[in-house]
């Protein structure tokens, strides 16, 4: 395997993932499991004026997988589901078309770059962005439903 794929930062990044644990009560929460490998992240959010105010995270997954998620949580709060969603399409570019790193927020996937020539390693880099998405779906349909929106 190239040294890149585990760089120095990689490694940091897995090693010190904000915000570990879950929410007593979330606006949604995702729990998603790479077959391939798995890798599992749970991801809790709770939104309050169009923008994440809490998040939580469970993961047990590969220092590719710890490594993404930690950028997804050091920056998630304050983030809009539309930033969200927006990295997770970038970074999937990224790895899956030659695209550009993500720019903004959640720049430092740039560091996971190396990932796009190991494609089996795709799906797990990608399940904490994956698990953010569906988690901020889940709690904008909680809202609707509950006339919050």
């Amino acid at each position: 395997m190239s040294q890149d794929l585990y760089s120095a930062r990689v490694l940091e990044l897995a090693a010190d993932i904000p915000l570990v644990g879950l929410l007593a009560s979330p606006d949604g929460r995702s729990h998603r499991v790479s077959r391939l490998c798995g890798s599992e992240i749970e991801v809790d959010v709770c939104l309050q004026d169009g923008q994440v105010s809490a998040a939580g995270i469970e993961p047990k997954a590969c220092a590719l997988g710890q490594a993404s998620a930690s950028i997804l949580m050091r920056h998630i709060v304050g983030a809009s589901p539309q930033e969200i969603r927006a990295a997770r399409d970038a970074f999937k570019a990224m790895l899956k078309e030659h695209g550009p790193a993500p720019t903004g927020r959640f720049w430092e996937l740039r560091y996971l770059e190396a990932v796009r020539d190991y494609a089996p390693r795709h799906t797990s880099a990608l399940l904490a962005f994956d698990a953010a998405v569906e988690a901020v779906d889940r709690a904008l349909a909680h809202q609707t439903a509950a006339g919050e929106i």
